[in-house]
């Protein structure tokens, strides 16, 4: 494939604070690429840089195969999508999604039939004539990322377009996002917070902490091989679960600070009597029965039951957090039985939080 996107050394300062370090990112054209990680860790002045509207203070930022380092964001043809819609309110829809052929010079009629165009690609045909005022947050948001995407770029910038939105508007247009962009082919980089939206949106996903990129790949990738407990905890929902453990004699069973000190097994061969953090999806805890192996008995502190599904919280220090089926109307029980197979267990190193799972 061919890199649409390509950031190289990237380093950007301000002041004293050091905000991108040595940011190395390929993006191939066509894909769809989501920059994820909590506040403050750099994926919103990566994309501003990306958009030209930050400059780096080291490094070099190619798009389809141009160097755009130094070059304004009018020259580097991106289109961004903002967290406000930051529509003209005296505009109605169409004004609004040709205002950006128009000051090109592009004749009226040819910037409205572009608009049609996107309108229909967008759902917006039966809305160009009214203004921003009269429309609902999710059709809002069409008409920005129509107003992006009838200039044609090379590439979709959006800096946590859903956020605004409540949450069943948000899960609708996830999907709407996505399907756009397959339908236009286009390279898009995504900025969220949510890491669901990450997951579920995008191709390749990028973790980032403190302005160095922790880890990217697949969603599957970060889900199932997580290079460090941050990867692993920021990956995945309900969070992973994680227990400090001490290695066995036999260096392949861990025992665990619970209730009846449970040892389970592990797939990694484990120097004996050291110390690793264990790490447990909830979803990976499966209710079983005695005597099953890799089994724990632990103490029940809360069940909330939200339909398909029962969260399970243990009792004690630390608890744990198990995700089973549903309990169906049973909102407390004494105990529960739960089991997980040795290849699903997570081990990281203490002191570094470095993955010790071998991955694949």
């Amino acid at each position: 494939m061919t890199a649409q996107i390509e950031l190289s050394s990237v380093n950007k300062n301000f002041g004293a604070y050091h905000a991108l370090k040595d940011v190395d990112l390929v993006i191939q054209k066509g894909a769809f690429i989501a920059l994820v990680g909590p506040s403050g860790c750099g994926k919103s002045t990566l994309l501003r840089t990306i958009a030209g509207l930050e400059t780096i203070s080291s490094g070099s930022i190619t798009i389809a195969g141009q160097d755009v380092t130094r070059m304004p964001p009018r020259a580097r043809d991106i289109a961004m999508v903002f967290q406000s819609y930051a529509l003209y309110p005296h505009m109605t829809v169409a004004e609004n999604l040709t205002y950006a052929l128009r000051i090109k010079g592009v004749k009226r009629a040819h910037a409205r039939r572009r608009a049609e165009e996107v309108a229909e690609v967008t759902g917006l045909t039966n809305l160009l004539d009214r203004y921003p005022r009269e429309l609902s947050g999710g059709q809002r948001q069409r008409v920005a990322m129509g107003r992006a995407i009838v200039r044609e770029p090379k590439a979709f910038l959006f800096d946590e377009p859903l956020s605004n939105l409540d949450a069943a508007l948000r899960v609708h247009m996830r999907a709407e996002v996505r399907k756009l962009h397959n339908r236009l082919g286009a390279t898009s980089v995504y900025v969220t917070h949510d890491q669901i939206e990450a997951m579920t949106m995008a191709d390749h996903v990028v973790v980032m902490r403190s302005g160095v990129i922790e880890q990217q790949g697949t969603p599957l990738d970060l889900y199932h091989s997580p290079v460090n407990r941050f990867v692993a905890s920021f990956i995945g929902s309900p969070a992973m679960n994680f227990l400090t453990g001490v290695v066995t004699e036999n260096g392949s069973q861990v025992r665990l600070p619970l209730p009846g000190d449970p040892i389970l097994s592990v797939t990694r061969k484990c120097q004996p009597g050291t110390q690793v953090i264990v790490g447990l999806r909830p979803e990976h805890l499966e209710t079983a029965m005695p005597g099953d192996a890799n089994t724990m008995v632990l103490p029940v502190a809360l069940v909330e039951n939200t339909g398909s599904m029962s969260y399970i919280l243990t009792d004690g220090d630390p608890g744990i957090t198990i995700a089973a089926k549903s309990l169906g109307k049973a909102t407390h029980v004494d105990q529960v039985h739960v089991a997980i197979r040795p290849e699903l267990i997570h081990l990281f190193d203490p002191a570094t939080g470095q993955s010790l799972n071998d991955r694949a």
